[in-house]
C-alpha cells in the first residue's frame, strides 16, 4: 500500500537518508517505506570496498541489513523535518546466508521490519535479502540509536 509518506521517502536519495557516505554507502535506493518496514535495493558492484573474486562476500549482507535499517530511521527523521541520525549495529541473531558470494551485477532487495523499538533507542528488526524473488539471507538485527548522537560520540554516553 502506497501512502504519501511512502512516496516522500522514496523521493529522497539514499545519501539523504543514511549517514554513510562515499564508499561506505552500500545501498542504491529505497523502493518502499512504511512506519514499520522498509525495502531497499542495491546492485552488487563490480568493484569497490568489499568486492573480491566477482562479487561481495555473503557476510557483508549483515551490513546491507544494517544500512536498510538506517534508511528506515532516516525516512522517519526526514518526515519529521530532521536530518539522518547516527545509529549503531549491536549485533544479530541467526544470520543465515545461502550464498558464499553475492555475484557482481545481481540486484538485491533488502527487507527490514521493525519488531521492537524502545524509548531508550534500542530496536530489533527482522531482515532478509532477496534476489530474483528468492531469499538469500535472513537475520534478526539489533540496533541502537542514541537520543543525542553527537553527545554520545563525544563522550561515550547519551
Amino acid at each position: 500500500m502506497s501512502t504519501p509518506e511512502t512516496a516522500r521517502c522514496i523521493e529522497f536519495g539514499i545519501d539523504q537518508l543514511v549517514p554513510h557516505q562515499d564508499a561506505m554507502s552500500l545501498l542504491d535506493r529505497v523502493v518502499h517505506w512504511e512506519p514499520d518496514r522498509i525495502v531497499a535495493e542495491l546492485q552488487v558492484p563490480h568493484e569497490g570496498l568489499f568486492v573480491d573474486d566477482g562479487g561481495v562476500p555473503g557476510w557483508v549482507g549483515i551490513e546491507y541489513m544494517a544500512q536498510a535499517i538506517a534508511a528506515w530511521a532516516g525516512c522517519r527523521d526526514r518526515l519529521a523535518g530532521r536530518g539522518p541520525s547516527v545509529g549503531f549495529l549491536l549485533g544479530s541473531r541467526r544470520y543465515t546466508c545461502g550464498q558464499a558470494v553475492f555475484p557482481s551485477g545481481t540486484v538485491l532487495r533488502i527487507h527490514a521490519r521493525c519488531e521492537l523499538l524502545g524509548d531508550n533507542g534500542l530496536g530489533m528488526f527482522a531482515c532478509s535479502i532477496e534476489a530474483d524473488g528468492e531469499q538469500w539471507a535472513a537475520a534478526n538485527v539489533s540496533v541502537y540509536q542514541p537520543a543525542d548522537a553527537a553527545a554520545y560520540l563525544e563522550n561515550g554516553q547519551a
